[in-house]
């Protein structure tokens, strides 16, 4: 059964990135790549993924800045946006937008079986829990703060912890999600 799940770091006030989109928090942090809850196991049974365009800009823009290639292989990408995206080579990139229910069902398809990851932002993710389609949230809490920036999570819902672990300099927490707050 396809899951749909928001699998991201954060800061312990909370937030994906500083004022400036800047993800240079994350990079300092030390995470063994082969811990738990890592990348490469969670990457493993993923389908497809989709993210906002903020999300994708900054993507797009480490890409150019180190030379490296799509970080995502051949997965299926769905990005939101009101405007045309850049092309990357290699990657399978489509521009979506609007409301997210008709686009899930569309990740479901393309997913083939396997999960769906929200890679971001916080808003996005927000919305797919909104439409009743957003299953978990994995999160890696970086042991710094940041005082402001991009939120984690910006609306009100209830969660339910099902996992605990700390990797190396991390809390890393698996939630279901319950649903909004009323």
């Amino acid at each position: 059964m396809t899951r749909t799940i928001y699998y991201t770091a954060t800061t312990l006030d909370g937030y994906l990135a500083d004022a400036n989109d800047s993800l240079d928090w994350l990079f300092v942090q030390d995470i063994d790549t082969e811990g738990p809850m890592n990348y490469d196991e969670f990457f493993a049974d993923i389908g497809a993924l989709t993210m906002g365009r903020t999300t994708f800009d900054w993507v797009h823009r480490h890409l150019a800045e180190s030379g490296e290639s799509w970080p995502y292989g051949d997965q299926p990408t769905y990005v939101f946006t009101h405007t045309e995206l850049p092309p990357v080579h290699g990657a399978d990139i489509r521009a979506v937008g609007g409301d997210v229910a008709p686009v899930h069902a569309e990740l479901v398809r393309a997913a083939s079986g396997q999960d769906i990851w929200v890679v971001g932002g916080g808003d996005l993710a927000a919305q797919f829990a909104e439409a009743g389609l957003l299953d978990e949230l994995m999160i890696q809490i970086a042991p710094v703060t940041l005082g402001a920036g991009r939120p984690l999570f910006p609306r009100p819902f209830d969660l339910e912890l099902t996992e605990l672990v700390q990797n190396r300099a991390f809390a890393c927490a698996r939630y279901a999600v319950v649903g909004p707050r009323r």
